[in-house]
């Protein structure tokens, strides 16, 4: 189950007891507040808290501590400017705390982002829970033969069931023995203090679950979405950043309507590939040989302007 049973106990004793503040609130933020977002087969994502709204973006941006005489269309036009110029301070200036359950090999991914502060669950003082990421079967794909490290066609058939089953069996063969060496007596009876929880951890598979806390500015955190979010990135963080998606659009609207507009829908072209288009857009025939691109670079150029 995503949630144990203190976690969600632990939920609904704050969410019965709600707090009156003086500090901005964004309705849509408020509505996530510990509600927990099911991913994969045992992970979630659930907000823990936040600070600052679409407001708060463009008061940063104007340093001014009244409304005046700006509207809502001023704030979204604002905010767009600021997107579409690449000013990330003011987006700095709102944050958010997430409380979030994955896979260890999903967690080595997402630690690269080195911008947001983390405490992870320790498996040197706690005895990890045995719940390992199985993939669905949709999901077991073969090794990608253009992409080294990307997936290539869905395994089938008797395939698609020997792989699903030596992970199965391998997860909990690694917990059985994680257990026996942590075991507090031996197979006589007798106590016995048992290998350090530090050092049984290392014999367990990378697809367990783990746990963290991660507090990351928007700035920071829509530079993650844009790269976890996007099509090639690999599913198992995907739909991490997918469902963090689904929360930033209720926080910050505004924000994320412009995020969603220049950097996830968005594209980056180099001068090269500018100079191409200006040159279709007067009729002439361009080619990867006439382009002065790579193959590389001209595919990934046909893959946006196609």
């Amino acid at each position: 189950m995503p949630l144990s049973t203190d976690q969600q106990a632990e939920i609904d004793a704050l969410r019965a007891e709600p707090q009156v503040t003086l500090r901005a609130v964004s309705p849509g933020m408020e509505a996530h507040l510990y509600a927990a977002i099911p991913v994969l087969d045992h992970g979630f994502v659930r907000v823990i808290d936040y600070m600052g709204d679409d407001a708060a973006i463009c008061q940063a941006a104007r340093v001014s501590y009244g409304k005046g005489t700006k509207s809502v269309q001023n704030d979204e036009g604002l905010i767009r400017y600021l997107m579409r110029h690449w000013h990330s301070t003011p987006f700095e200036m709102c944050e958010i705390k997430l409380h979030v359950k994955l896979p260890v090999f999903v967690a080595r991914q997402w630690i690269r982002h080195r911008t947001a502060n983390v405490n992870e669950y320790s498996a040197r003082y706690s005895i990890l829970d045995r719940e390992f990421y199985i993939p669905a079967p949709e999901h077991v794909n073969a090794q990608s033969v253009v992409n080294n490290q990307g997936r290539g066609g869905v395994l089938e058939g008797e395939e698609a069931a020997r792989v699903l089953e030596i992970l199965k069996a391998d997860s909990n063969r690694a917990y059985d023995h994680y257990e026996q060496m942590i075991a507090s007596e031996g197979p006589d009876g007798a106590p016995q203090g048992g290998l350090a929880r530090e050092l049984a951890r290392m014999n367990l598979p990378s697809n367990i679950y783990t746990q963290w806390y991660w507090k990351v500015d928007l700035h920071n955190l829509f530079h993650f979405l844009r790269l976890r979010a996007d099509a090639h990135a690999q599913y198992e963080i995907r739909v991490y950043a997918d469902a963090i998606c689904s929360v930033v659009a209720d926080w910050v609207p505004a924000a994320y309507s412009a995020f969603e507009d220049y950097r996830l829908g968005g594209a980056t072209l180099s001068a090269r590939a500018l100079d191409c288009i200006r040159r279709m857009l007067k009729g002439e025939e361009v080619t990867q040989e006439n382009s002065g691109m790579s193959k590389g670079e001209w595919r990934e150029f046909q893959g946006v302007i196609s």
